[in-house]
């Protein structure tokens, strides 16, 4: 969910530019991004960062594996300065531009090869016509790493593409009056005089928008009772009531979503809570972000705590291949705060399911929830409507058979990158029939189906 997380002058960091330009592999909702002639099967960064002069020093080792015959290597790389290139070892020439480091060298088809590289410099945000700006973000007294679906390029070199997950081992260095996290488990912490290094594994395969890197002055509370460990990062001071109310539910929340929708994918689950007021919240692999305006005990926040965990399940263990396909994520992270609303007592999921057709209704029906196009993929109506076609589903198939979609699903593709059409036929396999006719209705015609009711 990219939007203006936060308002910079971009006069001080100087002019930003950016990429139109197509190639193989590029999403259309995201050109110039990604290449699908070869893939990245593990990502090593070290890193150096000062927060005095937003000054970041970075070091990168890609393996990868050419799934086609290739004549040059294309990695994405926004604002920061590219210093050396090595291919296996040997130093090559290259060229970078407009956000795009190529590298002519030729791999066959089928061939892993490894790719180093040194860059430095000042990180922002990659700006988008469409899409609005996202990744690297300067806070008050930090940074944070807020990617989908572009931003990625604005710390690392990567092959932007949500469709190539990997491996990472990522080592941060900073100030040690600073607490780092990213989206991986942390393995080792090491001080030398004034900095920290932290070091970090991420096994789960990971696309590159869901990788996050969080610096602040922050306090840990771990918190008890869920399948997994569960833990907050966030400014010491806060207010306790509505800290319990949000963040203080976080392991109920995860084991209720352990059991209606399998065992939770990742090795443990972390919350960080900026010291900004931020628009909305973010997932991250195994890790999410929120602004301090979410220590709340309204259900106009607590609801986003629930939507950003369940997304560790849609979106994150089961990820898209194309963006046309978000409401496979979204709408699942919505429907989840409607059954997380009637297990915490808040409202009937059918009460949601109510309201929200009730509105939908009277807004444009101009919406086709299966390829939104990249103007409107983050439109509230595709959450929305992404949630009332999961509610149509399991009025049609009923709950067991519901639920028994959703868990198979998770296990069948966690780890791996799906397209609606494999959603569409593993709820066919599941349910014994065909359904569609309800698929057809809520996902590839614009106009609102009728209202589903259990």
């Amino acid at each position: 969910m990219p939007f203006a997380w936060l308002h910079h002058d971009p006069v001080a960091s100087g002019p930003m530019t950016f990429t139109t330009a197509t190639h193989a592999g590029s999403d259309p909702y995201v050109p110039g991004h990604g290449d699908a002639s070869y893939d990245v099967l593990h990502c090593g960064l070290t890193l150096d960062y000062q927060l005095i002069g937003n000054r970041l020093e970075g070091a990168a080792t890609l393996l990868c594996r050419a799934l086609s015959a290739i004549d040059a290597i294309r990695l994405d790389l926004h604002a920061l300065v590219a210093e050396q290139v090595l291919v296996d070892g040997r130093p090559e020439e290259f060229t970078h531009h407009a956000g795009k480091l190529v590298v002519e060298h030729v791999v066959e088809a089928g061939a892993e090869f490894e790719v180093r590289l040194t860059y430095a410099g000042s990180p922002r945000p990659v700006p988008s016509k469409t899409l609005g700006s996202a990744g690297f973000e300067e806070l008050t007294d930090g940074v944070m790493v807020a990617a989908q679906p572009h931003g990625a390029p604005s710390w690392y070199p990567c092959n932007d593409r949500p469709d190539n997950k990997a491996t990472y081992s990522i080592a941060v260095t900073a100030p040690s009056d600073y607490h780092v996290a990213v989206a991986g488990e942390l393995v080792t912490t090491a001080r030398s005089g004034t900095t920290t290094t932290w070091s970090f594994q991420q096994d789960a395969p990971m696309p590159t928008y869901l990788a996050t890197l969080q610096i602040g002055r922050y306090a840990v509370t771990e918190q008890k009772g869920a399948p997994v460990p569960v833990r907050t990062i966030a400014p010491a001071e806060r207010d306790a009531h509505d800290f319990a109310a949000s963040f203080g539910r976080q392991a109920e929340m995860l084991g209720f979503f352990v059991k209606v929708y399998g065992d939770y994918p990742f090795t443990s689950y972390t919350a960080v809570v900026t010291d900004e007021h931020l628009e909305i919240p973010l997932e991250s692999q195994g890790l999410s972000t929120f602004g301090r305006n979410f220590i709340s005990d309204d259900w106009n926040e607590i609801r986003l705590v629930a939507h950003e965990i369940s997304h560790q399940w849609f979106g994150n263990a089961v990820t898209l291949r194309k963006w046309k396909d978000i409401w496979l994520h979204e709408g699942f992270a919505c429907y989840s705060e409607w059954l997380w609303s009637q297990e915490s007592g808040v409202a009937p999921t059918q009460a949601w399911v109510d309201h929200h057709h009730d509105r939908l209704a009277n807004l444009p029906q101009d919406l086709l929830l299966g390829d939104p196009g990249p103007e409107l993929m983050f439109d509230d109506r595709v959450y929305k409507r992404g949630a009332l076609t999961v509610h149509a589903l399991r009025v049609r198939v009923g709950d067991d058979t519901f639920f028994e979609i959703l868990r198979t699903w998770v296990v069948a593709h966690n780890g791996a990158n799906i397209t609606t059409e494999m959603f569409i036929a593993h709820a066919n396999q599941v349910a014994g029939e065909d359904l569609s006719d309800l698929f057809d209705a809520w996902l590839f015609s614009r106009e609102l189906p009728a209202l589903p009711s259990l």
